[in-house]
């Protein structure tokens, strides 16, 4: 007979986890972003060549620079899983800190819930990110 008491449980390695979390947190990133094209605001912008809120026009700058952002994170997910243990931490611990501030940055003037929500939730996938990365098992 199963029962859930008995189930094994077993311990997931921590480039697993991180990978899997900067995975999250990109799937988070795209949705926030896709939806936002529901946004009339947001659509006008575009139309108009120009991020809606921020005033950024879209131009190549923006775009190489939009594309490098998502190359970081991204890069992460493969970074987690392959590098070393002391650069594994070190890179997870800037970059999760410097995406959780750039995001947390872009909820300035935002007033719609669904924004809001994803940021705030992309934020907490970054700083579980840093926590796990911080607290990297160590052998004794």
């Amino acid at each position: 007979m199963n029962r859930t008491s008995d189930l094994v449980d077993t311990r997931v390695d921590v480039k697993i986890v991180l990978s899997g979390l900067w995975v999250t947190t990109l799937l988070v990133f795209a949705y926030v972003d896709i939806f936002g094209f529901f946004r009339a605001d947001v659509i006008h912008g575009v139309l108009a060549g120009e991020v809606s809120g921020a005033g950024f026009a879209i131009d190549q700058t923006f775009l190489v620079l939009t594309t490098l952002y998502i190359v970081v994170a991204a890069s992460m997910v493969a970074v987690s899983l392959l590098a070393p243990a002391r650069v594994n931490r070190i890179a997870n611990i800037v970059v999760s800190l410097f995406y959780a501030v750039t995001a947390a940055a872009s909820l300035i003037g935002e007033s719609w819930i669904y924004y809001i929500a994803g940021i705030l939730t992309q934020t907490a996938l970054l700083l579980v990110v840093t926590r796990v990365a911080w607290t990297w098992p160590t052998v004794e």
